[in-house]
């Protein structure tokens, strides 16, 4: 378990570029038949990669849950969201069994004892990409077709944002206790996401990119609004943001992601926006 602890705004301004990636930067989440985990204090919120190949991966392979969760298991106090970003998969939860495709999403509810993972063809794996967030009560476990997702169109072509906002695990979709995911795809030619950007100091948020063409990067953003900086990311990276960094992008092509997002409210619209000219 790689173990982040929290970042203040006012040391952030000191570091190198080395420093941030260290600190907010996720890569390497899919290895084969691994599951990889990155604890995040803000919020304590866990980021988790499982790419199962020749076999039923389960969630608390090579972890130590007691040490690093104080629980005999991983969701005994936490609620889990997934998505499959490779081949089609399949998720096991308890006596249930789901089957995931490229881009439907599973939400997994607090108290869930036993979670595993496989692909349908180990040639063409499933990739998991999955947050979880402590949970002091028990929704349901849902699963959540890309098609069943709540479509939410922004931005413009003259902006070079626009952009669908699919809401999965979200409160117009179905319950969670705190934790809220998402999928944004750009439309072609459109490269911003998140601008004008935005703080919400109730709430943290990850970022996750994939789609990215190769030989491409996106420029993600972070920071606090008159103290920018950036962090370039690849295909399958991950960001930490913490309640008082902006959390925004921009890609030398199109691309997608995936927002997770945990703290005190699941109040979408609950931000501080921030006006473009603001920014420094």
């Amino acid at each position: 378990m790689d173990i982040r602890y929290s970042a203040n705004q006012r040391d952030f301004k000191r570091w190198t570029t080395e420093e941030i990636r260290r600190e907010f930067l996720v890569e390497n989440l899919y290895r084969p038949d691994e599951v990889v985990a990155v604890y995040s204090h803000v919020d304590r919120m866990v980021i988790f990669g499982c790419m199962p190949v020749t076999s039923a991966v389960p969630l608390d392979r090579g972890i130590d849950v007691m040490k690093n969760f104080g629980t005999t298991f991983v969701l005994e106090r936490r609620e889990l969201g997934l998505f499959n970003l490779g081949g089609d998969g399949v998720v096991h939860v308890d006596d249930e069994t789901f089957e995931l495709t490229r881009g439907d999403c599973l939400y997994v509810a607090q108290g869930s004892r036993s979670v595993a993972f496989s692909s349908k063809d180990g040639g063409k794996p499933a990739k998991f990409y999955m947050v979880s967030a402590p949970a002091h009560r028990r929704a349901k476990t849902t699963f959540i077709p890309i098609s069943g997702a709540k479509k939410k169109p922004l931005g413009a072509v003259e902006t070079a944002n626009k952009r669908v906002i699919n809401q999965f695990i979200h409160p117009d979709v179905l319950d969670t206790c705190q934790l809220s995911m998402g999928l944004t795809v750009l439309d072609p030619g459109s490269v911003w996401n998140t601008m004008p950007a935005h703080t919400h100091e109730r709430r943290m948020e990850i970022y996750t990119y994939f789609d990215i063409p190769e030989g491409q990067v996106v420029f993600h953003m972070m920071g606090e609004p008159t103290e920018t900086r950036h962090i370039v990311v690849r295909e399958g990276d991950a960001v930490i943001s913490p309640s008082w960094s902006i959390h925004a992008g921009v890609g030398t092509g199109s691309y997608a992601f995936i927002w997770a997002m945990g703290g005190e409210n699941q109040t979408f619209d609950d931000m501080d926006h921030v006006a473009t000219p603001d920014l420094r």
